[in-house]
């Protein structure tokens, strides 16, 4: 891959003016070769492999940006679910297995590690149960580690038992890290059509359909986008969506450049480039503000969707011509603990839960990093994750949820979470009860387009 010297200083500009960096670097290890009748014997093994394939990675990575001048903000690993490698242990409670990941990942300075999940679209095996009945100790009694749970598919629908169970592990995680914020629930995710080979926490994990171990890479690019669009304004939407297919075009290659150079020090296939825009709370590194240079007053306004739909679909476009491996989520994020002009749209009353809920129908994911009231009941948070996982499965793409009913918080107030993690007003949600709905329990049936055979 070839860069022009115009190209390498466009580049350099990107990183040094607009904020444009490597979000994740997320090395994928299966885990399905540790699995044992001990427990005792499998996190011995968990232990041995990862510090053996993830030794070196946030060396790797440092060395990367040392070289290259660009910033990589995370090193990551994702591994097989834990469900399925603990699955066949005599382990009841799966928080040892938890804690095995945090002490490694502290070990090697690696920021998180994705994999404390299930699969559960269609039903619960005993292993999926045990995992999920452990997440909120899980989550509260380590730092690094990240849960998710697959709820829902376009071909097996939605398990509205996983679905009111989730409602109420939420609900729990967040009691459990009340001195935090219910921090606790920013390292767990619901997801309709989770995609096997996601760089992006918390909801990565390594699929059982992946092989042994990958490299996967995640882009952001918010401030870039938005600085090439600011040098059109007034240009007809034609004119905007090639501007910004080109601009995601060029990220692209970055990531592309340096994922392979990653993968190849580290010994390891080059798994997938996610292209996502994904912000954070440094003003200037929004998706919200994108939206805005577009046209419109206040991100959440009339039109936001549109905007977001032509946004997420250009990028994908553009990112697609530059890389042979594209996966993961890919498009944009609208996390509103991490995105200052989000954060800024709530506020002023422009953006409430249900257009956010609407505009998921079009970006990345789902509802992601949404503080809630701290009196939420479980039977609300499941009716959300349900509404979530309907358009995720009606649409065939992956939606998510990844809500914190912030112990204590109302309405109106401020949650902090720290770092990347950033802050958000506490969003009001609809007093109308949802119980009844959430207690028939069972499975809702597939769209009648899911059926392809």
């Amino acid at each position: 891959m070839l860069f022009t010297p115009f190209e390498i200083k466009e580049t350099v500009d990107m990183f040094l003016q607009h904020k444009l960096d490597i979000r994740a670097i997320t090395l994928g290890i299966s885990l399905l070769d540790c699995a044992g009748a001990s427990g005792i014997e499998t996190r011995r093994r968990i232990r041995d492999k990862l510090l053996s394939v993830a030794g070196s990675l946030v060396k790797t990575g440092r060395e990367i940006e040392i070289e290259y001048g660009v910033p990589i903000i995370n090193k990551r690993v994702s591994v097989t679910p834990i469900a399925l490698v603990a699955g066949s242990s005599e382990d009841k409670n799966y928080t040892p297995y938890a804690h095995v990941l945090d002490e490694v990942a502290k070990e090697l300075d690696i920021d998180f590690v994705g994999g404390f999940s299930a699969l559960v679209q269609k039903g619960f095996s005993t292993g999926d149960q045990r995992l999920v009945n452990s997440i909120p100790e899980a989550l509260s009694h380590t730092d690094r580690v990240c849960a998710s749970v697959n709820v829902a598919t376009t071909k097996s629908g939605i398990n509205m038992d996983a679905v009111r169970r989730m409602g109420e592990i939420v609900k729990e995680t967040a009691e459990k890290t009340a001195d935090k914020n219910g921090l606790g629930c920013a390292k767990l995710v619901v997801f309709c059509n989770a995609p096997e080979d996601n760089p992006f926490m918390a909801g990565a994990f390594h699929g059982p359909g992946e092989g042994e171990h990958c490299l996967n890479v995640g882009v952001s690019g918010p401030g870039v986008v938005k600085a090439a669009l600011e040098a059109h304004r007034g240009a007809s939407f034609d004119e905007l969506a090639d501007v910004i297919k080109k601009t995601a075009f060029k990220i692209t290659r970055m990531g592309q450049l340096v994922g392979m150079e990653a993968a190849k020090r580290l010994g390891v296939p080059f798994g997938i480039l996610d292209l996502s825009l994904a912000p954070t709370p440094a003003v200037g590194d929004s998706v919200a503000r994108i939206l805005e240079e577009m046209g419109l007053e206040s991100a959440g306004t009339h039109g936001s969707t549109a905007a977001l739909a032509m946004l997420t679909d250009m990028v994908k476009k553009g990112g697609i011509m530059a890389s042979t491996h594209v996966g993961g989520f890919s498009g944009a994020f609208i996390p509103v603990s991490e995105d200052e002009g989000m954060i800024e749209a709530v506020r002023s009353g422009s953006i409430n839960l249900d257009k956010l809920e609407a505009m998921t129908s079009v970006c990345s994911v789902g509802l992601d990093m949404i503080a809630l009231p701290g009196d939420t009941t479980a039977a609300t948070i499941s009716a959300i994750i349900a509404d979530e996982m309907a358009i995720g499965m009606v649409n065939s793409k992956t939606t998510a949820v990844r809500v914190i009913p912030v112990p204590g918080k109302r309405s109106g107030e401020w949650a902090e979470f720290g770092g990347l993690l950033g802050g958000a007003p506490v969003i009001p949600i609809h007093n109308a009860a949802s119980d009844q709905f959430i207690a028939r329990g069972g499975r809702i049936p597939p769209p009648i387009h899911s059926f392809r055979n």
